[in-house]
């Protein structure tokens, strides 16, 4: 049994030359904290058993645990699977910031410039919204799930909701549209059957009054066969003539038209608003390709009541993540929406996209140039790929490596196919070429 009485006392290591140093990059009460769990360590035999533990040696040993409990697990990776709104990896890839100069510090939030009192922080992204889509006004909210919540709460509660069973979704989480309603006091309606809902499924639940129609964008996953469902006109219309609301829960947010780069269409937000919705709700970090958010459009008189309510507070955007988002919509507003990475990725040409991997390959002297498929991910385009180019490697062991890979700083993310690891271009940004490179011949 060693003798643990000649082991140093948690003051000395304090005054010691290796613990000063460390309280200098920790902080005094969390290197006191790996200073004793060390040495409880070495007393229970956690840490090799040896007679003479030096200072030093003690403090090497705290210093190891301080790296780990400090060690950032939210840090930037290389994505090169191809998924361009990869929900494990964040959805969409931030867009430059450096538009913006104030990025730290105080802003107008909340500030009326021009009057010199309190403004609202709806304000910003509202008349950005409005001009782009042509809604009366708009509200923005921390995601869409909450932007699909609070739009319940605040206008349906104790109502009746209709909603199709082709349109009780989950999405990833377990979010589940009925608990949504449920949650927020409205009564759901379901109508209509797994495949197919028609006018008249609507019409006949009319009968016993409505508050509003929900129609609930099954963007991650496809009704294919034996299907049918209204247009979103047609349920405007019905919904209008009984006086109740359309409330439309797109989710992707699609701006632009993605049958222009090869891709089935996707329902716009525009779309929307022209056939006749009230409210519009859609998420900011999937085809918008901003920060995560739930925005809601539609009529003056609707958004304003949505503000009002209690719950709109409990939801609200942060300052950060409305900055971003008001970036992005200036994106959108100058014509230069190409320049979103995710619709920079979207458009990029399978050409381009060997080319950069052929460099790949002479750059690491080994791997083979394949056709493959990119996904738009993110519960967008079920189904839908974009035709690419990839760098295949022959790798024995590839989990393993996959993993090493993982560990590497940046993190390369990748993904393996019949024992190769594939590596693709579309969703790797220019400036990042390197560190992979650098990273793959390291670690491969």
């Amino acid at each position: 049994m060693s003798d643990f009485r000649s082991l140093p006392s948690v003051d000395l290591l304090l005054r010691h030359a290796d613990g000063v140093a460390l309280i200098k990059e920790y902080g005094r009460p969390l290197t006191l904290d790996s200073i004793r769990e060390t040495l409880d360590s070495i007393r229970a035999g956690k840490i090799m058993s040896k007679l003479n533990w030096s200072e030093s040696e003690i403090l090497a040993q705290a210093g190891l645990l301080l790296k780990d409990w400090t060690f950032p697990t939210l840090t930037p990776v290389i994505n090169a699977t191809g998924v361009i709104l990869h929900t494990n990896l964040g959805r969409a890839p931030i867009v430059d910031l450096s538009f913006y100069k104030l990025i730290s510090g105080y802003c107008s939030l909340e500030y009326d410039l021009e009057e010199g009192e309190r403004g609202s922080r709806s304000d910003h992204a509202e008349k950005l919204l409005t001009r782009l889509t042509g809604a009366e006004a708009a509200l923005v909210v921390n995601n869409n799930a909450a932007a699909v919540l609070l739009v319940l709460t605040a206008l349906c509660k104790r109502k009746r909701v209709i909603i199709s069973r082709t349109q009780l979704v989950e999405i990833g989480g377990g979010f589940r549209v009925p608990e949504v309603l449920a949650q927020s006091g409205a009564k759901m309606v379901e109508i209509g059957t797994t495949n197919k809902v028609h006018p008249a499924d609507y019409e006949e639940a009319m009968q016993e009054g409505v508050g509003a129609i929900l129609r609930a964008h099954h963007s991650n996953y496809k009704l294919t066969g034996f299907t049918s469902e209204p247009s979103l006109q047609e349920m405007a219309e019905i919904a209008h003539r009984y006086g109740a609301l359309l409330i439309d829960d797109l989710g992707s947010g699609a701006l632009l038209d993605t049958a222009q780069f090869g891709l089935a269409h996707e329902p716009m937000v525009q779309e929307s608003m022209t056939a006749g919705a009230d409210l519009v709700c859609f998420s900011g970090d999937k085809l918008l390709g901003g920060p995560q958010a739930g925005i809601i459009i539609g009529k003056r008189e609707l958004i304003t009541k949505i503000k009002k309510h209690p719950l709109a507070r409990a939801v609200r955007i942060d300052k950060l993540s409305l900055m971003v988002l008001c970036r992005v919509l200036d994106f959108y507003l100058r014509d230069r929406a190409l320049e979103i990475p995710v619709w920079k990725m979207i458009s990029r040409s399978e050409a381009d996209i060997e080319q950069t991997a052929l460099r790949w390959r002479k750059s690491l002297g080994k791997g083979e140039v394949v056709k493959g498929q990119s996904t738009v991910g993110g519960g967008s385009l079920p189904g839908e790929t974009l035709p690419t180019q990839l760098l295949a490697l022959e790798i024995t062991k590839a989990e393993k490596a996959l993993s090493l890979l993982r560990a590497n700083d940046p993190p390369i993310i990748a993904r393996i196919e019949r024992d190769r690891i594939l590596f693709d271009p579309r969703t790797v940004f220019p400036e990042e070429e390197d560190r992979l490179l650098k990273g793959v011949e390291r670690i491969i």
